[in-house]
């Protein structure tokens, strides 16, 4: 907003230090691979999602008969708890492939694709097509015209609300145009449009880059022809469709077997709670009124790559694979494997200063809060605050 931006443009100031000194503040075995830890955290995270699955296969009839699940209340808390677990585990599962695409999860290339593929396809991403723009996104973080993801909406984008009080639409009156905006800003819309961004963002951005930069024309993650790609990636985009393909026709095959609500109840309303934390995470890494965003000669990597929030997402950023409290230094340093990132992160917290931000709000507060808060940058200037 135009307040925010103001309050927190006068306080702006580039970073003191260069990404080297940065990198030499850090251990130097935080940068070294080891494949077993990795493949470790593999198999924990395959172990309790296929826990979970196991036991919810006897919600119905109670294990057994050693509980009373027939009360449709009872059977539905039971469903529902399961629904959630299993949204955290696969996150953690969709966080190591995301460590793969960075080549953080082993120093072997062929490895990192190969379990990145598999994973991510299982959860229905785009391996290779996701990995190419989320590199574009850490290479253009906090860009106004290169950046990939929660590209901030500009103040002319809300031109019929957001306008000089003296201005008037001719075919409005002023008090239409008042009850307008108070519709646009009331809290129960924020809610609709919040519940919806939670539950479509996901696949709203890898199908049509709903919150993506702008290309002028449709752009998606599974077709060679979108802007995002070159022509050189096309191979990379068709393998990561093959993937999606064998992954839904599984779960069609699955379906035709043990009934289309099976599938819904084991794995669809899973992946939609994993697509609420996948979005929640990210937006609100990028997502705060501290946070500027840059144009031209005025981005550098290294400004860019503070533009991120590290959040205490409390238990859960044991589940997440800490992607949550240590994204900072992800973005600092992409490839370093995730499992050493907390140890990196207080390492350059003294170095940073007052660059690193940190939030230990309750998240679906912080949540509420940017959400509200954060709904625009100015047209014009070489930083911009939302």
């Amino acid at each position: 907003s135009k307040s925010s931006s103001a309050k927190h443009a006068q306080t702006f100031q580039a970073p003191p230090f260069t990404l080297k000194e940065l990198r030499d503040a850090v251990p130097a075995e935080c940068f070294k691979h080891n494949t077993l830890i990795s493949l470790g955290y593999v198999a924990w995270d395959l172990a309790l999602a296929g826990s979970l699955f196991y036991l919810a296969t006897g919600i119905d009839n109670g294990w057994g008969g050693l509980v009373d699940t027939s009360n449709p209340v009872v059977n539905f808390l039971f469903w529902c708890t399961y629904w959630v677990a299993q949204g955290v585990v696969c996150t953690g599962i969709w966080v190591i492939a995301h460590e793969c695409g960075h080549g953080g999860f082993s120093a072997h290339r062929s490895l990192n694709h190969a379990v990145g593929w598999v994973l991510h396809s299982a959860l229905l991403v785009p391996y290779f097509s996701w990995k190419i723009t989320h590199g574009m996104h850490h290479k253009g973080c906090g860009n106004m015209d290169k950046d990939q993801v929660f590209v901030p909406h500009l103040r002319s984008d809300f031109a019929p609300r957001v306008r000089d009080e003296q201005t008037v639409v001719p075919e409005h009156s002023q008090e239409e145009e008042h009850e307008g905006d108070m519709f646009e800003s009331a809290p129960i819309v924020d809610l609709l449009r919040l519940l919806r961004q939670q539950l479509f963002g996901w696949p709203a951005y890898i199908l049509m880059n709903v919150s993506g930069q702008r290309f002028g024309k449709w752009a998606s993650h599974f077709h060679t022809t979108s802007p995002v790609f070159t022509p050189d990636q096309a191979n990379q985009v068709i393998l990561s469709d093959l993937g999606i393909f064998i992954a839904l026709s599984i779960l069609g095959f699955l379906g035709s077997q043990f009934g289309f609500m099976a599938v819904v109840k084991y794995y669809v309303i899973p992946y939609f709670w994993v697509n609420h934390w996948l979005v929640m995470i990210t937006f609100l890494q990028h997502t705060d009124v501290r946070l500027p965003h840059y144009r031209g000669a005025e981005w550098t990597f290294l400004k860019g790559a503070l533009c991120t929030v590290d959040r205490d997402f409390g238990i859960l950023n044991f589940f997440f694979h800490r992607i949550t409290d240590t994204h900072v230094v992800h973005h600092l340093f992409s490839n370093m494997p995730f499992y050493n990132a907390g140890v990196a992160t207080e390492a350059v917290k003294a170095k940073l200063g007052d660059f690193y931000l940190y939030d230990n709000e309750p998240i679906f507060w912080s949540l509420w809060n940017s959400y509200r808060s954060c709904r625009f940058v100015e047209d014009e200037g070489l930083f911009v605050y939302l």
